[in-house]
């Protein structure tokens, strides 16, 4: 178990800039991981497997992407109890994202506010990163699953998007247990026009091709996820899970950020462009994961994501129709001590 109760450190990083402190705590645990430094936030990871897409999850909880973009962390996040670590975006090309200040906190609603911008070292610094990797060295019994989160660079025209997708595709697929087709994120210029019909048929009808050359060429096949916006209505989600499975998708994330701001409005920094995060999310995120498991029937894999505060939130994920969890947000207003209590509330409470 942690060492150190996170509400000791929280004050500090909550006393600095929120990017500055998510760069610190990001150092800190690269650093960190794989030496005695590491037992001051590690917990042992619960015991709840599920097969999902032909993998097996060791517990129902996981990272969300977006908080390791680069994954330099992947052993020190491990430590803390996930079942399975997303990590990225990553993109083909480094890019340095959009201007600063691009995320801000919103502690009144225990959300967060960013316009980062796919902001990462690129595809071949990634890649070196999770190959440096030793928790997931084979062998391990009960692993802990990695989903590598590909997308798109800012400067790549969108009706070239899908040339981006399939070089990540490319690079990431031998060194990944699940891949995240990211067409969600508010943060990339036209980004979400991609959850469309026709450019989504279009983006995964490429990528399902791809898949199965690559399939052949390194004798395994990766599953393929695609996570999706919380703002989308009943008839854009029924747009999308036709898709998901006419192109053989094996699974969904559900959801990125929101662009709205109903929940926040009138707190500080509530205009401020960009995904808003966090507990505000939580209702949205729900509703959509309610209608893509109407839609695409009990089996197919849902991985839910949006404002899990609590292990009651995490639970609830998976009442609406979640097979497994992500957290993000949640991590950075809880602590790594939300990982354990959500996997245990879920492994009690099914």
């Amino acid at each position: 178990m942690s060492l150190l109760p996170y509400a000791l450190a929280r004050p500090f990083l909550f006393g600095l800039d929120a990017e500055t402190a998510h760069e610190l705590t990001l150092h800190t645990l690269a650093r960190a991981q794989g030496t005695p430094l590491q037992w001051a936030y590690c917990n042992s990871r619960v015991d709840d497997p599920i097969e999902l897409a032909g993998l097996t999850f060791p517990n129902r909880v996981g990272l969300a992407a977006g908080l390791d973009k680069n994954a330099r962390c992947i052993d020190g996040l491990g430590a803390m109890g996930f079942g399975f670590v997303e990590v990225g975006t990553v993109t083909p090309k480094a890019q340095p994202g959009n201007p600063k200040p691009r995320m801000f906190r919103l502690p009144q609603a225990n959300a967060l506010i960013n316009r980062l911008g796919f902001n990462n070292d690129g595809l071949d610094a990634f890649i070196a990163n999770v190959q440096r990797s030793s928790l997931r060295a084979s062998g391990r019994k009960n692993s802990m699953l990695l989903g590598l989160n590909i997308g798109k660079n800012a400067a790549t025209p969108i009706e070239r998007a899908t040339d981006d997708y399939v070089t990540c595709l490319d690079g990431v697929y031998p060194h990944a247990d699940y891949v995240t087709v990211n067409i969600s994120s508010p943060n990339t210029k036209n980004l979400r026009a991609l959850q469309g019909d026709e450019a989504l048929d279009g983006l995964l009808g490429a990528i399902a091709a791809r898949r199965e050359a690559l399939t052949q060429q390194h004798q395994k096949r990766v599953p393929l996820f695609v996570k999706i916006a919380p703002d989308l209505d009943e008839a854009q989600v029924a747009v999308i899970a036709a898709a998901l499975q006419r192109h053989s998708m094996d699974g969904v994330v559900a959801t990125n950020t929101t662009v709205s701001r109903e929940a926040v409005r009138g707190l500080p920094h509530a205009e401020e462009a960009g995904g808003l995060s966090g507990a505000p999310v939580f209702e949205a995120s729900n509703r959509v994961i309610g209608q893509l498991r109407a839609a695409l029937g009990k089996k197919f894999p849902i991985i839910g994501v949006g404002g899990i505060l609590s292990a009651q939130d995490a639970l609830g994920k998976i009442r609406a129709g979640a097979d497994v969890v992500q957290i993000y947000t949640g991590l950075i207003y809880k602590g790594p001590e939300l990982i354990r209590q959500a996997a245990l509330a879920i492994k009690k409470g099914l």
